[in-house]
């Protein structure tokens, strides 16, 4: 099965065309903003982030700003920066250089003396690699290829009995045609953690899984607090889950059944292919912009639910197994996955019927996520501003 995208001169396949009109910090958030509402066909998000950090943290907010400018769906980047922020413009350069180079331009908004004489010489670069990128043309590309970012958000008993089997379906079928999977969302592998440490490759995977569980909680208890307290969300428990251990044995399920060959930090780039794993937080728009971060091209994201989350560079394909959820929100929900729950299709049914919906949005396919210009992002925190 192939696909067909757009070669970057890194190596790596796009599923879109965007150029990224990339804020270093937060202070450059609303002039990337302005400069994006003038350019057609590039993309920027709020990052509220890049100053006042201490440094693991700004590592983290680095990580994805580089990850972002790297992950193949973009054709080229402005960096935007203040010009005193902690994420000073030759440090965010210098990382987006080791990942990709592809067209790089960059903005100090002091030097080039203030907002609008910075909107002006940005977007000029941007409608230049806008006009450079509308000649490239889509070729064919075999599965491989992708890297398929895996999410749950809104999560009701309909997502660990029918969404999240079906989305392990899709899992195996992308490691099988030698692609990759990413399973996310540490927090909610508490409770089923030895369940999935027993699929790594090596003593050395298994190890790591149990670790990137046990460092997360530890964190939350530095601070006086229990994950449990926030985890399952109200959202949760009205949906009929009663405990973290419950809403993890549901969330595992995305990563099907196949051997983790890897555990990734937050936001670093995936080199493996088959499934792996990157420690990410449960909140969702963290933890997919990770995925991102990491190259993932398309997102699958189940919610029983229904969540209208999207990203700025990732298509995301939203699944529920809640044909409620799906008749209440048809404008948000992407892929029906209730038949499964019925005895109207077989998990593998709907498994071969999601593939094919991966399939069509790296084709170009908008998702309901994208069609609605749904584009916010979180970045994950090691710890409060400085």
């Amino acid at each position: 099965m192939n696909f067909y995208g757009y070669r970057r001169p890194d190596g790596r396949v796009g599923v879109r065309n965007h150029v990224l009109i990339l804020p270093a910090s937060v202070c450059a958030s609303d002039t990337t903003r302005i400069i994006s509402q003038q350019v057609t066909g590039s993309v920027t998000f709020n990052n509220q982030n890049g100053c006042s950090q201490v440094p693991p943290d700004q590592e983290l907010t680095m990580d994805v700003m580089a990850g972002f400018a790297a992950n193949p769906n973009i054709y080229g980047t402005v960096v935007v920066s203040l010009g005193c922020e902690n994420c000073q413009m030759d440090l965010v350069v210098d990382a987006i250089k080791v990942r990709t180079n592809k067209p790089l331009k960059s903005v100090i908004i002091q030097e080039a003396g203030g907002t609008l004489k910075a909107i002006e010489q940005a977007v000029r670069y941007a409608k230049e690699m806008v006009q450079e990128a509308s000649l490239l043309r889509r070729e064919e590309f075999p599965i491989s290829e992708l890297i398929v970012g895996t999410e749950c958000g809104g999560s009701d008993p309909t997502s660990g009995l029918a969404a999240n089997p079906v989305v392990g379906e899709l899992s195996d079928r992308m490691v099988d045609l030698g692609g990759t999977s990413i399973l996310s969302e540490t927090t909610e592998f508490i409770g089923a953690e030895h369940i999935l440490a027993k699929r790594g490759k090596n003593e050395e995977v298994r190890q790591r899984i149990l670790d990137i569980v046990h460092r997360y909680e530890k964190a939350l208890q530095l601070v006086g607090e229990e994950v449990r307290e926030g985890n399952p969300s109200p959202g949760n428990k009205a949906g009929g889950i009663t405990t973290l251990e419950e809403k993890s044995l549901g969330c595992i399920h995305k990563g099907g059944h196949r051997v983790i060959n890897a555990v990734y930090d937050y936001a670093k780039q995936v080199e493996e292919k088959g499934l792996v794993i990157m420690d990410t937080p449960g909140n969702d728009p963290s933890s997919v912009a990770a995925m991102v971060a990491g190259g993932a091209q398309v997102i699958v994201f189940t919610t029983g639910r229904g969540t209208p989350t999207g990203n700025p560079i990732s298509p995301v394909i939203k699944i529920t197994g809640n044909k409620l959820t799906y008749a209440a929100m048809e404008d948000n929900i992407d892929f029906d996955a209730s038949p499964a729950i019925y005895g109207e299709k077989t998990l593998g049914e709907l498994g071969d019927e999601l593939l094919q919906m991966v399939v069509d949005t790296a084709n170009g396919k908008q998702t309901k996520a994208e069609s609605l210009g749904y584009t916010e992002i979180a970045i994950a925190r090691v710890c409060n501003y400085v």
